[in-house]
């Protein structure tokens, strides 16, 4: 038997992604987000949701761009960092040993030791409640080429990702496959 939870937060899991910026000024910035996803394939965007009072919120609105900067597990300690302060006033790059470069398609800083980069200009900002969701088109994807396999994709077992729980405030890493996506249930069609 199911127990109501009431309204709240928990879809789980969420990923663990890290928003990079400019501010106004050309400062670099990033904060990690987990209100996020995949919102529409023709164009490719991707969303992610941010308080208006986030330094991300002005960064993002300032240069109407962003990237989205995927970690493998060897970087959960930075991403976990990246959420834990603000741009505003701590230089996060340098405190995480971690350096940025200018993205080659949108005005958004990339995070080099990150292996999976989406470059995005923003298409939409909507006011929901208590936050502001960007959606952002996906101008170009670059990944390091030791993650990709013989399809030329990157692969999610060399990547290593890792999710986030509302549940427990935790992270977890991605196990093993379970099969293909779109045959794994097709016995059940009859």
């Amino acid at each position: 038997m199911k127990k109501s939870l009431g309204a709240n937060t928990i879809a789980l899991p969420l990923p663990v992604w890290v928003i990079g910026s400019y501010d106004a000024a050309g400062k670099p910035n990033a904060m990690t987000a987990s209100w996020a996803g995949v919102c529409c394939s023709q164009p490719p965007c991707v969303y992610f949701a941010v308080r208006p009072a986030r330094y991300t919120h002005d960064c993002v609105v300032a240069r109407q761009a962003f990237t989205v900067n995927i970690p493998g597990v060897g970087q959960a300690a930075a991403a976990d960092y990246f959420g834990c302060t603000s741009g505003r006033t701590v230089d996060k790059f340098a405190a995480a040993g971690l350096t940025t470069h200018r993205g080659g398609y949108v005005d958004a800083p990339c995070i080099a030791e990150f292996p999976l980069v989406l470059e995005c200009k923003v298409l939409k900002a909507l006011e929901l409640g208590t936050h502001v969701m960007f959606i952002g088109e996906i101008l170009d994807v670059s990944c390091e080429e030791v993650l990709l396999g013989v399809d030329g994709r990157p692969e999610v077992s060399r990547l290593q990702p890792f999710v986030y729980s509302t549940a427990d405030g935790s992270y977890y890493a991605v196990a093993g496959a379970l099969g293909r996506a779109y045959t794994l249930g097709k016995h059940l069609a009859g």
